[in-house]
């Protein structure tokens, strides 16, 4: 059995995953970037082969992905997250489900990737220069809201009447969520909007890509039940989320070493 490492270097955290020539997944982790990215990604590396009990050098092919690829020293190779997340969805979505786009929900940035039935990169879209159409957005508007993130997805399925956040800036938004407390607003209510207002930017960037169904989420947004909601319901269909969502960028790294050193497609 050979395995095979995919690193997605991002700008708030490095993600690594290490899948084996069958293509399962066997195992993954993730940690803050910090200042030093090639070290960082070298550190996690090693930590996961340790805990997989698999030694580096039973890893022919390691590939890099994300904001910081070209800078990890330890990868044979680097490709877009375009590439490895089109590549990822292959293997992370449900079993019969033949994925036409790719929802990217980064903590920096968004992606809408529009795929072929054989993962082939036809269109997409990214938004990386706003924060209202990122994981950001959602950090920043918990503070406000005295929240964790991890808790918005609940509190956001609570909502009776959702409210109706009008603003698309990430600045402008939160002055918005102020005064819907101040005015004493039910804050599911307003977690529940927010969601609304996240999920109505990044359809409309889907729709201009060229949206195909089945919808695939990944990101760390996919681990979001309020966001998936809110996809579906603005979108009018089904959404799938992705296994492993937050590594999907790492698992298609990896596959794609492992198909470059010999492996079978899948």
């Amino acid at each position: 059995m050979e395995y095979y490492g995919g690193i997605d270097a991002g700008s708030t955290y490095i993600k690594v995953a290490i899948v084996d020539s069958n293509g399962g997944i066997q195992g993954c982790k993730v940690v803050s970037t910090g200042i030093d990215c090639r070290s960082t990604a070298k550190k996690v590396f090693g930590e996961l082969c340790d805990e997989i009990g698999l030694s580096q050098s039973n890893v022919p092919a390691v590939i890099s992905t994300g904001y910081g690829r070209k800078l990890i020293d330890i990868a044979n190779e680097n490709v877009t997250e375009i590439k490895a997340h089109a590549a990822g969805s292959l293997r992370t979505a449900p079993d019969g489900k033949r994925i036409g786009t790719i929802i990217d929900i980064g903590g920096q940035d968004s992606k809408v990737i529009i795929i072929d039935k054989d993962g082939e990169t036809r269109n997409f879209a990214m938004n990386d220069k706003c924060a209202a159409g990122t994981g950001r957005f959602l950090e920043v508007l918990s503070r406000v809201l005295e929240v964790t993130v991890n808790d918005l997805g609940a509190l956001s399925l609570q909502a009776k009447a959702p409210c109706r956040i009008n603003s698309l800036c990430a600045v402008f938004a939160e002055s918005e969520v102020i005064s819907l407390l101040a005015r004493g607003e039910d804050r599911a209510n307003i977690i529940a909007g927010i969601h609304r207002s996240l999920a109505k930017r990044i359809s409309g960037m889907a729709k201009r890509a060229g949206l195909e169904s089945d919808v695939l989420l990944t990101g760390g947004g996919a681990l979001n039940p309020g966001l998936v909601t809110a996809f579906e319901d603005e979108l009018m269909m089904d959404i799938y989320v992705a296994e492993n969502p937050q590594f999907n960028g790492a698992i298609g790294a990896a596959l794609l070493g492992r198909n470059s050193n010999g492996g079978a497609a899948g």
